[in-house]
């Protein structure tokens, strides 16, 4: 009987929720916003660490923003930190080196969300009548 998860798939999960908490409790730096860690994919030889990050902000974000470009600078330049931490906290002979990507998915999805509103031309999936929501006496 196969396997529901992979030991890789395990270890990216737990890796995805270790670094979520200690980038928001151990990264100081003030020009690093609210980061989520959308999802982390490690190779099979467990050498390196895709990290998906994407940022909460009001405005549209691509990945040649100025704040896209700092945020992800500051996470490169502390992944050596993190990666020391994760090895402390996970217990892994080998600890991937982390590699910080920004996760274009949350605007595509925003985009496709948009597009469909308009295809749809604002109509509401279900109709509501006003003689239906009063009770009857």
């Amino acid at each position: 009987m196969p396997r529901e998860f992979s030991r890789l798939d395990r270890i990216g999960d737990q890796i995805q929720r270790e670094l979520a908490q200690m980038i928001q409790r151990e990264i100081k730096d003030p020009r690093l916003g609210m980061v989520t860690v959308n999802a982390v994919k490690v190779s099979r030889d467990l050498g390196y660490a895709d990290i998906f990050v994407s940022l909460l902000t009001t405005e549209e974000l691509t990945e040649e923003s100025e704040q896209v470009k700092v945020s992800l600078a500051i996470l490169t330049k502390s992944a050596g930190y993190l990666r020391g931490q994760l090895g402390r906290a996970m217990k892994l002979r080998m600890v991937p080196h982390l590699r910080f990507h920004f996760d274009t998915l949350l605007g595509q999805s925003r985009h496709m969300d948009a597009l469909i509103r308009k295809a749809v031309d604002e109509k509401p999936a279900v109709s509501q009548d006003d003689d239906s929501s009063e009770p009857d006496a």
